[in-house]
């Protein structure tokens, strides 16, 4: 399922559910700039697990504006909407390892039993569905209930021990140091839905081990979910990048860019005469 390579591979993931603003722009732009510090090569890959969201006009954008930069990449570019059979394997893998369990709580639910919140802020799943019995899970999935596939974390966690990581920075050739992840923060994160054989955290450390990614360049705002990502590779048996974390580009209310508020986009920049040379002096590359 993984591949090694010889020098440094790095990528930029975006996800065709809208048009690129200058938080992506900056990422892009960092990306490419530490792989021609390493002497490595930045792949792009399209992150469109998301049937509903994720539309061909948004990704002939990415392509467009990226080029426009002045990015260029080796193809075929991969596109996650392709390789689902590949995720799927991987989730099964845990499944047969009995490391997955059917979850059937809605999001009300959960928020009304939730003790705490994830780092991402959102209610931290209580565990629910856990203790359910093997004939109610039968039960249910035959009968079609709404069912999301979680991560039992802390049995995962009792079965690889302690998990570290390696980061860089704040440059991507800095010095390396060790840190300590802690998945338990995350609580049992779901893994895949009905109808989906997957989720981000799934698909990214299936792709990332796949092109032999050997830097993953994010915003710091990614930075905790790195915990969970290191988790499924040790489950997985899975290869583990060097983590370099940047800066994020805020608004004038010093709230990250993102296309969910209506952030500028790229395009509309252009309209308006930017340039290459304008995204770069705006972002501080």
């Amino acid at each position: 399922m993984s591949k090694q390579s010889s020098s440094p591979v790095l990528r930029f993931a975006p996800s065709p559910n809208g048009l690129l603003h200058l938080g992506h722009a900056f990422s892009a732009l960092y990306t490419w700039q530490a792989a021609s510090l390493l002497g490595g090569t930045a792949l792009l890959r399209i992150e469109d697990i998301d049937a509903e969201r994720s539309k061909p006009e948004f990704t002939a954008a990415i392509l467009s504006d990226l080029h426009w930069l002045g990015l260029d990449w080796p193809e075929p570019v991969l596109h996650q909407s392709q390789h689902m059979d590949a995720y799927a394997e991987a989730g099964n893998r845990l499944r047969d390892h009995g490391l997955l369990y059917p979850c059937f709580c809605s999001r009300s639910e959960i928020a009304a039993a939730a003790e705490g919140t994830d780092p991402d802020g959102a209610p931290l799943y209580p565990g629910t569905c856990r203790h359910l019995d093997r004939g109610e899970q039968i039960t249910r999935l035959e009968r079609g209930d709404p069912v999301q596939f979680r991560l039992d974390t802390a049995k995962a966690m009792d079965r690889v021990g302690m998990l570290t990581f390696t980061v860089v920075g704040p440059l991507v050739t800095d010095r390396p140091q060790v840190r300590h992840a802690r998945p338990e923060r995350w609580g049992d994160v779901v893994l895949q839905r009905k109808g989906t054989p997957t989720s981000y955290h799934l698909s990214v450390v299936v792709d990332d081990a796949a092109q032999g990614i050997t830097h993953v360049t994010r915003g710091r705002d990614m930075e905790a979910a790195t915990d969970i990502h290191v988790l499924l590779q040790m489950l997985l048996g899975l290869p583990s990048p060097i983590y370099n974390f940047h800066r994020l580009i805020l608004d004038d209310a010093g709230k990250k860019l993102a296309k969910s508020r209506g952030s500028e986009s790229l395009r509309g920049l252009r309209e308006q005469g930017w340039t290459p040379e304008d995204v770069r002096r705006a972002v501080g590359l």
